[in-house]
Parts: structure tokens; sequence; C-alpha cells
């Protein structure tokens, strides 16, 4: 943890603010227990708890990309004017704390473990719950690769600019990366763009607001397989639960995955889907049904260009 209650009764932080023995003895803003200050040559200088067992706020063993990341997210806030900053900011009433609380409503949640889908989700209810925004921002373990894992779509998040994206933080090139429209292939893996934000270079709160700018709309060339039914075909073979069920569903309707041809299978390129995806508030069937539309309409369906939502609204109206 960056801060603790002095002996005086203020709020100090291993950021911004001195901390020198004299101020001891030092308590959590949480709990209220004892909490001594380290200063090491490995990890940056901070407090820890001589004892967890009273504490429902702050975790033990914190790492040090966490406990690096917030300093930085920290510093980049304060460089950026932005009023009412709280590093660590307690919240009784949800039993929690934030890492970092911009302009009093917006939580930001740095986070470098694992954790269940029902925590995230129960921590995620509670700051909405509260009338309070919240981004996670997601250290190196989190970061995205070829396919989303279960828990990787429930940190997505939805804007008809930049349709599903979700945040990480690079310590080491202190960098905030933004990866958006995010789509899935009939492999399972991702396609997406990503932009980058260098950290202390802009306003943070104007990089965070990206994907709900007014901005020109993005896209990109997606990567087709023109081979896929030889794919599906294994994936029959090896009896991969996914391609059984459409199989049992096409027989169902008096056909066979395997005597489709290559245009029966577009788009390939697809939404995320999910059932209840935490960071999403928003009814998405619209934007897939204009998604769908759009292709099905389409007479070349040799390549497949991926758009931002607002263009599937605004072509298929035009249709």
């Amino acid at each position: 943890m960056l801060v603790a209650v002095n002996r005086f009764g203020r709020l100090v932080n291993t950021v911004s603010d001195k901390v020198t023995p004299d101020q001891a003895p030092f308590a959590c803003p949480g709990c209220q227990s004892q909490v001594r200050f380290k200063k090491g040559k490995i990890n940056r200088p901070h407090f820890a708890h001589a004892t967890l067992a009273q504490c429902q706020f702050f975790t033990e063993n914190e790492s040090a990309e966490h406990l690096n990341l917030k300093g930085q997210l920290y510093r980049w806030a304060r460089k950026s004017q932005i009023d009412q900053i709280s590093l660590e900011h307690c919240l009784p009433e949800l039993g929690q704390i934030a890492d970092l609380m911009l302009s009093g409503r917006i939580a930001l949640e740095v986070q470098c473990s694992h954790l269940s889908v029902e925590r995230l989700r129960e921590r995620t209810k509670s700051y909405h719950s509260a009338g309070l925004e919240v981004l996670w921002l997601l250290g190196r373990k989190l970061w995205l690769k070829d396919s989303l894992t279960t828990l990787q779509r429930h940190f997505i998040y939805f804007s008809q600019n930049r349709g599903f994206h979700l945040w990480e933080l690079d310590e080491q090139k202190a960098i905030l990366r933004l990866k958006y429209l995010i789509h899935e292939d009939l492999h399972g893996k991702i396609q997406h763009l990503t932009e980058e934000f260098p950290f202390e270079e802009q306003n943070l709160l104007d990089c965070l607001r990206t994907p709900f700018k007014q901005q020109e709309l993005a896209h990109f060339q997606g990567k087709m397989d023109a081979k896929i039914i030889d794919y599906i075909a294994q994936q029959l073979y090896y009896r991969n639960p996914k391609w059984l069920a459409k199989q049992e569903k096409c027989y169902a309707q008096g056909d066979n995955l395997l005597t489709q041809s290559l245009a029966d299978f577009y788009p390939q390129i697809q939404p995320v889907k999910g059932k209840h995806l935490t960071q999403v508030r928003q009814d998405l069937s619209a934007y897939y049904a204009h998604f769908q539309k759009y292709y099905e309409n389409l007479e070349d369906k040799s390549r497949q260009t991926l758009y931002s939502p607002a263009f599937y609204e605004r072509m298929t109206r035009d249709m």
C-alpha cells in the first residue's frame, strides 16, 4: 500500500509526500491497524500491515508491478491537473479500496493478478451501485494474447466508436495501451487494433475518454481463412464440443457443415459475444443485427473489413 495515516492524523503517500520516522506510528486508512513504512532496494517505498488479520481493504504481498503502476498513474494524474485525485481511495461503504479515484467519480483499478469472474462482477457492481464508474487497467499477466480468456471477456468495454475494447498497462515501457475493435474469428483467435498512450505525454482523462470521443470511425482488414472448411472437418474429427454443437444444429436443419460452401461461413470474423459481460451495460442486440445484415448484403465475400459499430448502424439504416 502507498498511503497511511501518520501520528498527526494526516493522510500521507509515498509517491508525492516525504515520509519520515518522526511521523510514526502509521495506521491503515481502512482498518486503522498499525502499518510499517518500508523502503528497500527492490520495491518502491510503501507501507505494510503488521498483520492483515483484521483488514478487509488491502491484500497481502502486493506485487512490485502493482505498486509501481499505481505510483506512475498517480503522478500522471497530478501532471494532468485533474481535480480531486485520491490514491488508494478508501470506500468503507463498499468495503474496498480504489487504486485511484479521479474527480470523485471515476475509479481506476490496476489489476495485475487473476481473480474470479464472480469477484470481478461483485466489485464492479459495487462501484456502479454507488454511482461510480470503474475502469479496469490490466497488468502483464492479463494482457491479451491470441484468444480471449473467460476472465478477459469480463474486462471488456464497449463504445460505438471503438467497439469492444480493453485497457492494458505496460510498466516497463511506461505505456497505457488500448486494444479496440476486438473481434473473434472461427478459429477462436482475436483480431483487433491497438493505440498507445505514453505516460504523462497527454492528459490522463483525455486518454481514458478516447473510446467515446467524436472521431473518424476506425476500420481494419480482417484475416480470413480460405481453408476454413478443412479446419472445421479437423475440429469435428477431434470432437471439439463447440463444433459438434454447431454440427448438431446444422443436422437439425437438414444440412451438414462439411457440405457448405466457403461463402456460407461469411462473415468469418465476428464481434465478441458472451452472456452478461460485466463491463457492458447496454443492450447490444441492435449492433449484432446491424453487423450481420451489412455482411449478408455484400456481394464480395472474398474479404472482410471490420468497422466501428457506428458504421454498421449508419450503413444498414441507408440500405
